[in-house]
């Protein structure tokens, strides 16, 4: 008795030594997070299912001068529509994602010095205050590397982990005033790259949750190679050796705790034109098709003639060849996102993100699939390598 005592005290210490500027390491609820990306479209409130999510993130907002400011002509607007979704779930949190792969260049010049972080800081505060949102969602694309043509230090790799650390600790001094969480995450990229240019193991301290980009593995754009763009387990015989049981490996390894990982899905596919018939498409030179790939249009094209769907056992993955126009898309469908909840569950991530949500059939077909995936009581079992190839 005395020694449970004990280290009761000693636990209160060490809680009260830490501070509150550490997000607490207690397991959340599992989240399904949503990016909406709408531009300059304002929102009908009938299109987001707000039962079916834990978390919007907003995307984008931009950095100009070195605080936030928003992205889009009807922003403000549908923050409004977006807080009136909590009448149908008053748990919905909405968040703000600021950056993005377009709008990351003013990244590295803001969390430069600790009097530039402090002015975007404020700017953040006065933002989530007057849009009466819940927290703010950092999509640095990236850390130390160059991602779209942006500005990049060595320093970007401890002034990333002193913004998240300065962002959460005022942060917790608005939630004394507001009464309620203020969120803080990122958008961290899949790679060991993002890795070696971040502190990981400091910066989950700081953030409810790391929505692992878990996908593009493969992009038409850069590789001349028709492969997975989100497979959940490595094919041996994938040139790369991607997968997102990989990335999640190593960010565990680089101090993350699973609970705060979010598995990141999409709702859009990648596209080769060119690809011999050579193992239906995959992993055989191609380029860049001019196809759209939403899952949406994906699903349709299941419709039509020629398109046939295959199923990668060893990857987990679907994807789509077209033997007569030589056309491979790699996209996630029912059955990939259903492996990818009960990897979720097996593996005791924090829940799954997707990008984006307009990318979806109008019946919602993957968001009901990822929801009942996160809220079933018992694994059905059946193996996450257990399907076989399919139409």
């Amino acid at each position: 008795m005395k020694k449970t005592c004990r280290a009761g005290l000693l636990l209160l210490t060490i809680v009260s030594l830490l501070g509150s500027t550490v997000v607490s390491a207690q397991p959340p609820k599992r989240e399904v997070i949503a990016y909406v990306f709408v531009k300059d479209r304002l929102i009908v409130p009938e299109e987001i299912k707000a039962q079916l999510l834990t978390r919007v993130n907003y995307a984008f907002a931009n950095i100009e001068d070195g605080k936030i400011v928003a992205g889009f002509a009807h922003d403000r607007e549908n923050f409004q529509v977006l807080r009136s979704l909590k009448g149908a779930n008053p748990n919905l949190e909405i968040v703000v994602s600021v950056g993005g792969w377009t709008w990351s260049n003013g990244f590295s010049d803001m969390a430069l010095t600790a009097s530039s972080r402090k002015k975007f800081i404020d700017s953040v505060v006065e933002f989530v205050r007057g849009n009466h949102l819940d927290g703010l969602d950092i999509d640095w694309e990236y850390p130390g590397l160059i991602g779209n043509g942006n500005i990049f230090r060595p320093e970007d790799k401890q002034n990333f982990t002193s913004l998240l650390k300065e962002l959460r600790h005022r942060f917790d001094q608005e939630e004394k005033k507001l009464g309620h969480h203020l969120v803080t995450s990122i958008a961290a990229g899949a790679s060991v790259e993002f890795i070696a240019n971040t502190e990981m193991s400091e910066v989950q301290r700081y953030v409810d949750s790391v929505n692992l980009m878990s996908y593009d593995y493969y992009v038409q754009d850069v590789d001349a190679i028709a492969g997975h763009h989100a497979p959940l387990y490595t094919n041996p015989s994938d040139p790369k050796h991607v997968s997102a049981d990989a990335s999640v490996k190593i960010f565990e390894a680089a101090g993350v705790p699973s609970h705060k990982i979010v598995l990141g899905l999409p709702f859009y596919g990648r596209a080769w034109t060119d690809v011999n018939a050579l193992n239906h498409g995959l992993y055989q030179p191609g380029k860049k098709a001019s196809v759209s790939t939403t899952y949406r249009d994906i699903a349709q094209l299941l419709l039509k003639a020629g398109y046939i769907r295959y199923w990668d056992n060893a990857a987990s993955a679907s994807y789509l060849y077209n033997e007569k126009t030589k056309t491979f898309i790699s996209y996630d469908d029912e059955e990939s996102v259903k492996l990818k909840c009960e990897y979720v569950r097996n593996h005791n991530l924090g829940g799954i993100m997707f990008w984006d949500y307009s990318g979806d059939t109008d019946d919602h077909a993957l968001l009901k699939t990822l929801h009942a995936g996160l809220t079933v009581t018992k694994s059905t079992n059946q193996g996450a390598h257990s399907a076989s190839e399919s139409r």
